[in-house]
């Protein structure tokens, strides 16, 4: 019953990882991983009921390990090569609103500001991120 038990992990595993390289998530190679976990506690002589608690485990911290890595990352991923460019101002659409007109790119743009700024022609302002066709700018620039 010993072997039977820890070849079930990990063939379990093995499939587990090998269907992990078709998606690409991380999710299933983290339950191939918890898959191999079990297996070694069978292979230890471990009671079934030890071996999928362990397995849970460690399937629970990959997820959650792999969501806050995702989360982390996704910021990057979404800001685009705009995030962090400097634009000039150019006019005041609306003071009160925030809104203004800068250039960028050798183009006028509408602009969100964020903050206190000069509103002087010419100052400098970075890009924070394109809403549509309006960037979202402030005086200091992103880090």
């Amino acid at each position: 019953m010993l072997l039977d038990s820890f070849l079930a992990w990990l063939i379990a595993g093995f499939l587990l990882v090998i269907v992990e390289l078709a998606t690409g998530t991380f999710y299933l190679l983290v339950l191939g991983v918890a898959c191999f976990a079990g297996a070694g506690l069978a292979y230890a002589g471990a009671e079934f009921a030890w071996q999928a608690l362990v397995a849970a485990a460690v399937a629970v911290a990959g997820v959650v390990a792999v969501q806050r890595y995702k989360k982390a990352t996704a910021a990057k991923r979404m800001q685009g090569l705009d995030f962090g460019q400097p634009a000039a101002f150019d006019s005041w659409v609306s003071k009160d609103a925030g809104q203004a007109r800068v250039k960028y790119r050798d183009a006028l743009w509408d602009a969100q500001i964020a903050g206190a700024v000069a509103g002087e022609r010419g100052e400098v302002l970075y890009v924070n991120s394109i809403d549509g066709n309006t960037l979202k700018v402030s005086k200091t620039r992103p880090a």
